[in-house]
């Protein structure tokens, strides 16, 4: 094909007609056509055009860690950037590539004595992965510590966004509302000062506390559900009665109910369908819709819980 051609001829990594369930952190999904690996942002520049000269379905992911892959697969190229992992520490600034995983990077300022990365030291996805989805856990969020960022957009023009322009809110921001990719995102941290809890110490027990509370042991693809206005999803879950509960090989977890855990062997559907029962369930009791936070390729069967759905 002309695009394998392309590709070899950039000397770019990819991989062929391979199953995304060996790249998610579900375990689950089924075939993608292509997975390319660039290295830099002109080699991902160069691999999106030549999947639009070739009419091709393209995605950019990170560390395939908060998506659902249908096992009908993804039909064209996937584009992850785990090889863009280049990051550097100037003082108590650091500029992190979008593919480097955050937890590193927040690692690395902790040993610096840095301190407002703290939060991100278990979060399993990339610097791009996490300003695109706004991620945040035990009250601090990627818009606290994000300064600026490089980013491709719609032409392949590499452009400047200030914190200003990322409209971030809760799960969300500006990269998620048109077709921008981050290259490189830039943060600032504050130096630990005398008397303040130091930074790895603070991280230690971030994760302390997530092994203690979260089903690290079962694949996962982190929470599934955003936290309501003035609610908990884990908990709302839980209260219905649905802690434990599995359709096939995917299981509501018995230690925190805002994680879908796989088994073993779980399809995407039985993800979806169970998606969906807690949805319906916990609107049915508590008259609140919870909305996944998990990102959902391909096509499914099982659709997503509506108000006046009547499944």
């Amino acid at each position: 094909m002309e695009f394998e051609k392309d590709i070899e001829k950039l000397n770019i990594e990819f991989l062929k007609d391979k199953p995304l369930k060996d790249f998610t952190t579900f375990k689950i999904g089924g075939m993608a056509r292509y997975i390319v690996f660039p290295k830099t942002a002109a080699e991902l520049g160069e691999v999106i055009k030549l999947a639009r000269k070739n009419q091709m379905d393209w995605k950019v992911l990170g560390n395939f860690s908060n998506v659902l892959v249908s096992e009908k697969g993804f039909d064209g190229v996937i584009i992850t950037t785990v090889r863009m992992d280049f990051y550097k520490i100037d003082q108590n600034v650091i500029e992190a590539e979008c593919g480097c995983m955050i937890s590193q990077v927040a690692k690395k300022a902790c040993e610096n004595n840095l301190k407002g990365l703290e939060f991100a030291a278990g979060i399993p996805g990339t610097v791009g992965g996490a300003v695109y989805m706004n991620a945040g856990a035990y009250d601090g969020e990627i818009k606290d510590v994000f300064e600026f960022a490089e980013v491709l957009d719609e032409n392949l023009n590499v452009v400047k966004l200030e914190k200003a322009d990322m409209r971030f809110s809760y799960r969300h921001s500006r990269l998620k509302e048109e077709k921008l990719i981050l290259l490189k995102a830039t943060f600032r941290l504050q130096y630990a000062q005398k008397g303040d809890v130091l930074p790895i110490e603070k991280a230690n027990e971030f994760n302390r506390r997530r092994r203690e509370k979260q089903p690290l042991l079962y694949p996962s693809a982190g929470s599934i559900f955003k936290r309501p206005a003035g609610y908990f999803a884990g908990k709302l879950i839980e209260d219905a009665g649905l802690k434990g509960y599995r359709i096939g090989n995917a299981c509501i977890s018995e230690k925190h109910a805002g994680f879908i855990v796989n088994l073993g062997g779980a399809s995407a559907e039985d993800v979806r369908k169970l998606i969906f029962h807690a949805q319906k369930t916990v609107y049915e009791k508590f008259g609140v819709l919870l909305e996944p936070e998990v990102e959902f390729i391909g096509e499914f069967e099982t659709p997503l819980f509506e108000p006046d759905s009547k499944c």
